[in-house]
């Protein structure tokens, strides 16, 4: 049996949290949650996720600064921005230090399936990739 692929959802906003981790725990992964940066690196550290969806906008630790300490502690970890803002400059911040990419919210929730699926080569890209 295949091991779970694990997702870490970090937002301090609850709702936002609660609406990921049910469309991730549909989709079969194992989630994880945390409300700011050093509950997020705690969970790094101990479960070692193999995709991180981050808020940009995280009281006391920001977004950026937590990605900084995801990528000190595994630099394999993938990390998808989520940002309530325009924040071009930070934006290419994150990018530069690893995330792959980035959702403005309101996000559309289907994009952000998909392209969690995509990273996790899970869903209908990596099956025709594999060549099958």
């Amino acid at each position: 049996m295949e091991k779970k692929k694990k997702l870490l959802i970090v937002d301090d906003q609850v709702g936002i949290r609660i609406l990921l981790l049910e469309v991730f725990s549909t989709e079969g992964y194992e989630t994880f949650q945390a409300a700011n940066g050093r509950t997020a690196l705690d969970i790094v550290r101990t479960h070692s996720p193999d995709l991180v969806l981050l808020d940009m906008k995280i009281p006391g630790m920001d977004g950026l600064e937590i990605l900084k300490q995801i990528k000190e502690i595994n630099r394999d970890i993938k990390v998808i921005m989520m940002t309530a803002y325009g924040e071009l400059d930070m934006i290419k911040e994150a990018t530069d230090l690893g995330a792959l990419m980035h959702f403005t919210k309101p996000f559309d929730i289907d994009e952000m399936r998909m392209a969690v699926n995509l990273q996790m080569g899970e869903g209908p890209a990596s099956r025709f990739a594999s060549g099958s």
